[in-house]
This record gives C-alpha cells, sequence and structure tokens, in this order.
C-alpha cells in the first residue's frame, strides 16, 4: 500500500496503524460484500514499526500477521511473534511474509492449528543477475513447504522494476503435493484465479 523499502527514511515516512485515516478511507472504499484480502503494508506500532499483512473481510480488519524472519536489511523493524490462523468460507488459513517461508516453523505452526492454506505475500526485487539464479528458486522452496506440512500455498510477488533491481514473481498456487496448480506467466503483471478444492 506504501510501497515496500526496508530504509529508516521511507519507513518513517509512510509507516500507518491500522487506525489511521488511510486504513479507513481505503475501507469505506470496499463493497460491503468483498472477497477476504490479505494486504500487506508497513504497520506503525507503539515503539517501532513491522512488515505486516492485514486481513480484511466485509469492511474490517480482522486481524495482522507480522513478519518473524527479518532479513539483515530490516532493521528497522520489530520481528513478530504470533501465527494466528485465520478463516473465511471455511478455509482456515494463515500467513508467511517473504522470508518467512524459508523456515518450516511457521508453515507447521499454521498446519498444527487446523489450516489448510499458506499465504506468502512476497516482495522479491532483486538485482537483475540474483533475480535470474532465484526465478525458479521460489516455487522449490514453497512446494518444499507445502509436502512437509499438506498446505495448500498461495503466493502473491511483485512483479516489475526499480532502480537496478527486477521482480520476476512467481504468484502461484501450489497444492498440498508441491505441485504448481496455477500461476502467473514470471515477470508479467496479472490475476491469478483458481479453484481451490479440499
Amino acid at each position: 500500500m506504501q510501497g515496500y523499502v526496508a530504509s529508516a527514511a521511507h519507513v518513517r515516512r509512510f509507516a500507518l496503524s491500522i487506525d489511521a485515516d488511510e486504513f479507513h478511507c481505503l475501507l469505506s472504499r470496499l463493497p460491503e460484500q468483498c472477497p477476504t484480502i490479505v494486504l500487506g503494508f508497513i504497520e506503525a506500532l507503539d515503539g517501532g514499526y513491522s512488515n505486516s499483512a492485514a486481513v480484511i473481510q466485509n469492511r474490517t480488519i480482522v486481524g495482522c500477521y507480522r513478519k518473524s524472519h527479518l532479513l539483515a536489511q530490516e532493521g528497522i523493524f520489530i520481528a513478530g511473534q504470533a501465527v494466528p490462523l485465520f478463516e473465511t468460507d471455511e478455509l482456515k488459513f494463515g500467513i508467511n511474509i517473504c522470508n518467512d517461508v524459508n523456515f518450516p516453523e511457521a508453515p507447521q505452526t499454521i498446519r498444527s492449528q487446523g489450516g489448510d492454506l499458506l499465504v506468502c505475500c512476497a516482495n522479491n526485487m532483486l538485482p537483475r543477475s540474483v533475480a535470474q539464479q532465484w526465478k525458479d528458486r521460489h516455487n522449490k522452496i514453497r512446494a518444499q513447504r507445502c509436502c512437509e506440512t499438506g498446505l495448500w500455498l498461495l503466493s502473491s510477488d511483485v512483479t516489475g522494476s526499480r532502480d537496478e533491481n527486477i521482480a520476476l514473481g512467481p504468484t502461484a498456487l501450489l497444492n498440498p503435493s508441491g505441485r504448481v496448480v496455477a500461476e502467473l506467466p514470471l515477470g508479467k503483471p496479472g490475476l491469478l484465479l483458481s479453484e481451490l478444492v479440499l
């Protein structure tokens, strides 16, 4: 919502609390009955900041997940401690943010709470050579988490370029055996629609 740059200046300028006017304005623009939305944002907390994802249902923020496995360049953020479970239409899901999915314990916590789906919000904006090296590795790591836990996994990754960096995705749905069921073309923005059958 505010763009994602982990510099102290950017975070301090754009961080929002969940009760900020900007959030209320956004929520008021949504239809009363809309799909559940998982929205990444830079959150202002008492005494610090978090790389967070808000879960929005029927114009209401029903909860937040805060990234727990921070990268070295994310020192401005406070690491989250909780792995909450959310529910929509009998589908139970939890959230990981980017680097979190490299660690098995958070997805396992979602599964142990009875979760069906891991939603992975990612921002793999990388130097061009690194992005090329990683373009096929993201889904391999995500598939490993599926195989370990039996969870479905829905990833939403950024695409585009900024300065000398590029983001290729992937945005994809993987089944519990780690197979890609649906995926957007790498480097292309779009809307991924797919049916998840439990």
